[in-house]
């Protein structure tokens, strides 16, 4: 089988790096945790895992997940974030693949849990990702905020990763706070400018989005979930871009 590096970045994942680190094991020869700083077990926990540990302070989603790759000793490189798993019948799948093409770039489905509870409405599911690619050719688009894998050609493989989104409702309130924090400070990054109505705009458009084309509406409790979070994320990002600039603006 070719030779893969598993890369994963880290802050404060105790809880997941452990299996994290075992998914990768069956089809990586090795591992490398990128971690930005954990006051928490992380780090121990990984290298007892058996990954190298790099230390690099978050530069944002894109060029953190891309940080480590000139240092793995493999140029097939496949990323998955501290709350994914490989699901067996993608272990069997990487294991099949021939690898003897460096253009070619490989997307798996995508299953989002809350907590026990599977979330397939509202285009939670299949919800495609590149994880898989050869770093001669490909790579994270150097954004600071829901970067993807750039490739050549993408081949959809018919298998899954495990994403364990949110440990219950409460949590993923939590993350949409921290999530739309790290949104915001990213756009203010790329010069995008303050805006009175783009919370609003952007959050029924995201609504609407979740509702109609996603087929929302139909799908019951996850479907209104899935759309009535979705809407505020959307608008919690583009306000807080706008006290963002406010904060500024005070401080001069």
């Amino acid at each position: 089988m070719t030779p893969i590096t598993g890369i994963i970045i880290t802050l404060n994942e105790q809880d997941n790096v452990e299996e994290a680190i075992a998914s990768l094991a069956p089809v990586c020869d090795e591992v490398i945790v990128v971690d930005s700083g954990s006051s928490d077990d992380t780090v121990a926990l990984a290298e007892a895992a058996g990954a190298r540990v790099i230390h690099q302070p978050y530069l944002g989603d894109g060029p953190q997940k891309a940080f480590a790759v000139p240092q793995a000793s493999h140029d097939w490189i496949l990323a998955l974030d501290a709350d994914e798993r490989l699901d067996d019948d993608a272990v069997a799948a990487i294991r099949e693949l021939s690898l003897d093409d460096p253009r070619k770039a490989y997307r798996f489905k995508r299953r989002n849990f809350a907590g026990r509870h599977w979330i397939r409405a509202a285009g939670f599911y299949p919800d495609p990702v590149t994880r898989l690619y050869n770093r001669t050719t490909s790579g994270y688009l150097p954004k600071k905020a829901h970067s993807s894998v750039q490739a050549p050609e993408v081949v959809d493989v018919d298998a899954h990763l495990r994403h364990f989104t949110y440990r219950d409702l409460s949590h993923w309130m939590q993350r949409i706070d921290q999530l739309s924090t790290r949104d915001a400070w990213a756009m203010k990054e790329r010069g995008v400018p303050p805006s009175s109505t783009r919370p609003t705009l952007h959050a029924m458009t995201a609504m609407l989005r979740k509702l109609v084309l996603k087929g929302g509406l139909l799908q019951g409790q996850d479907g209104m979930t899935v759309a009535i979070t979705t809407a505020f994320h959307a608008y919690m990002k583009y306000a807080k871009l706008n006290e963002l600039y406010e904060n500024e603006r005070a401080d001069r």
